[in-house]
């Protein structure tokens, strides 16, 4: 893996999924400054929609400065 030269190069952002002892699915948005190897945002919800994505990102840019780019598998 290319690491990036400096902190807000490159932030990686992926869901992880798991699920309530009664079968209710939740999932967490994880954001990492890859440079860093920091979790900027962890935000946890049963459903996260694209404007709620949209949300938090501007949340996280506002308090660390915009990235470079950002990476996801999705």
């Amino acid at each position: 893996m290319l690491v990036p030269e400096k902190p807000n190069e490159r932030w990686s952002m992926d869901f992880v999924f798991d699920a309530f002892t009664d079968g209710s699915r939740f999932r967490v948005l994880a954001v990492v400054d890859d440079y860093r190897r920091e979790c900027l945002g962890l935000v946890p919800d049963t459903s996260l929609s694209g404007l709620r994505m949209t949300r938090e990102l501007d949340k996280i840019i506002r308090h660390r400065g915009k990235p470079k780019t950002i990476v996801s598998d999705n």
